[in-house]
């Protein structure tokens, strides 16, 4: 092919330059009239093929039963034959053009040489600019298209943390305050009536303090205004956790989009595959069996048999009905449940138990315990009140009390696994996951002294989905309470598995689940805020779900450990790699 080699001087300034005259390519062949659609003749040609080539099959089966040569061709056959060559040709140039278009377009490339020199023009442009030919290319998009050096290769831009303004003179004031000690922290809010500023502020406050860089934790993009007297004191930035989504797990008949929080590798992707195995053998059904918060006081008497007395009184039922009225005066969905009285030589211990609506509730039973405290000094004026909470509710402790009585919602959840399902989505067996959850959450779990804990990993589910949806995260102590079972059933083909977890300490309004981010997991699950037709049916619902989403999580992971991929799909999904394409694959 013949390139000439352009020059500067071949033109003076503003004159275009005259290209070679070179025919213009021919026109891409048409396939397909214009005027017929295009489905119109693919269904012809493809019917022809597919008729014409069964007529000939039965011909040829026709001819061997009965002995007839098999080159004796009648007309109608003959017919046939063409009308099978014909729509095989157009079939097969429709559907080749992809594999045609790339040799066509080859072929019109340029070779290596002048692939080079038009290469080497395009440099002589961008380092002589000069007066650019006009018509031919513009100066600036020469010099875009020109290759960089190497030392001047592109980088993809990185994450960059916005940057926090300078402080203006008026804060850098408050900030030597706050140092000094003139101004407290905690005060810096209602000092300024602006909580971002009082976030930047002691945000400063803290590195100069300190002599330590904050630099990585955000400050700015956050609403501090949501958590003033609500979730979090003297805030000086905020801590990214991603979200990850599991499902759908198909429970009670409804799908549902499970938001996991957590900084784990393969914890959203082994929850998900639960999910699938779920989903795909026909669902989970759970069971909401006890709902009820607790708090438990600590009185003190002089002896213990005064401490008796009124362990009695709490005990008999005559005074439960009085007491009830008493406590439910402190909100309009507290409704006391029952009284466990425990006592411990002169100190008793008295367990309140209610319902709390779509609250999670501990401000409330709080409020309704301290009426009847206040209620019981009338008839008992000796008793001494030590602590509203004796330890004995128990919040946020692995206690036995949680275990047997319960606290918040107590669930079971359960689903009959496949056969099918077990091998193909979970790729091991029904005997070996009965087994290994014998030996392993059961016995092991025995062995270990374990409160709660027969189950392989309930923790990291209850976690993520807390951190997701505005829980308190440090009630996954007692939420995680849950015992793990496994059966062959259906004659030993399928695999029952259930979940049952005692104390879900769960709500649907106040605390974090107010936030913007934790607001809208909750929309993702359909429970977010108060349920008008049921009062507290979006708390139930909510530990439903996190009851069936710890069901997946508990059936994934066994499935890896009997399997033996659990180590295998922690290097595949737990390990760093900027080469996401490797990773995947």
């Amino acid at each position: 092919m013949d390139v000439r080699r352009r020059h500067h001087s071949s033109a003076p300034a503003g004159e275009p330059l005259k290209k070679k005259n070179t025919p213009p390519p021919p026109p891409a062949p048409q396939l397909v009239s214009t005027v017929v659609p295009l489905y119109v003749t693919n269904g012809v040609f493809f019917g022809v093929f597919f008729s014409v080539a069964y007529f000939l099959l039965h011909r040829w089966r026709e001819k061997i039963r009965n002995s007839t040569p098999l080159h004796v061709v009648t007309l109608s056959e003959m017919a046939a034959f063409l009308s099978l060559i014909a729509s095989l040709i157009y079939l097969l140039g429709f559907f080749g053009i992809g594999l045609v278009q790339p040799i066509i377009a080859a072929s019109s490339r340029p070779s290596s040489d002048d692939e080079a020199e038009e290469e080497e023009i395009i440099k002589d442009d961008a380092r002589n600019p000069g007066p650019c030919p006009a018509g031919i290319i513009d100066c600036s998009a020469v010099a875009a298209i020109s290759p960089a050096p190497p030392s001047q290769k592109p980088q993809l831009p990185l994450h960059v943390p916005p940057q926090i303004p300078p402080l203006s003179s008026d804060d850098e004031e408050l900030v030597q305050q706050v140092v000094s000690g003139e101004v407290p922290s905690y005060s810096l809010e209602s000092r300024l009536g602006d909580c971002r500023r009082a976030a930047v502020i002691r945000r400063a406050a803290v590195e100069r303090v300190t002599g330590r860089s904050l630099e990585g934790l955000p400050v700015e993009g956050f609403d501090y205004d949501s958590i003033l007297g609500q979730c979090c004191e003297m805030p000086i930035g905020f801590v990214q956790i991603p979200v990850g989504v599991a499902g759908p797990l198909l429970l009670d008949g409804v799908e549902h989009t499970v938001p996991m929080a957590t900084t784990e590798g393969c914890l959203v992707a082994s929850t998900n595959r639960g999910c699938k195995a779920i989903s795909v053998s026909g669902g989970a059904s759970s069971v909401v069996l006890r709902d009820g918060m607790t708090r438990a006081p600590v009185v003190r008497f002089a002896t213990a048999v005064r401490a008796a007395q009124l362990k009695s009184y709490l005990e008999d039922p005559i005074n439960f009905d009085s007491l009830a009225v008493v406590f439910n005066k402190s909100s309009r969905f507290a409704r006391l449940q029952k009284i466990k009285p425990a006592l411990a030589g002169k100190n008793l211990y008295i367990r309140f138990s209610c319902s709390t609506g779509d609250a999670m509730g501990m401000n409330m039973v709080s409020k309704g315990v301290q009426n009847v405290l206040d209620f019981l000094q009338t008839d008992f004026s000796d008793m001494e009140v030590i602590g509203i909470s004796g330890n004995y509710c128990s919040d946020k402790k692995a206690a036995g009390v949680n275990w047997i009585e319960g606290r918040g919602k107590s669930v079971v959840c359960e689903a009959i696994i496949k056969e099918e399902v077990v091998k193909k989505v979970l790729k091991t067996n029904v005997e070996s996951l009965v087994e290994l959850n014998m030996l392993k959450n059961l016995t092991g779990s025995a062995v270990a002294g374990a409160l709660g804990g027969f189950n392989a990993h309930a923790s990291n589910i209850v976690s993520a989905v807390y951190l997701a949806t505005g829980q308190d995260p440090a009630q996954n102590v007692e939420s995680s309470h849950c015992i793990t079972m496994m059966e062959a059933v259906n004659n030993g083909k399928d695999l029952h598995i259930s979940v049952t977890m005692p104390s879900i300490e769960v709500g649907t309004v106040g605390g974090g689940t107010q936030l913007s981010s934790q607001s809208a997991c909750l929309s993702l699950l359909g429970v977010k805020g108060a349920c008008k037709e049921s009062p507290g049916g979006n708390a139930k619902q909510l530990a439903t779900i996190v009851a069936g989403a710890v069901l997946a999580g508990e059936l994934s992971l066994m499935s890896a450990i009997a399997a033996g991929q659990l180590v295998k799909s922690h290097m595949k999904y737990n390990r760093s790699s900027r080469d996401v394409s490797k990773m995947v694959s």
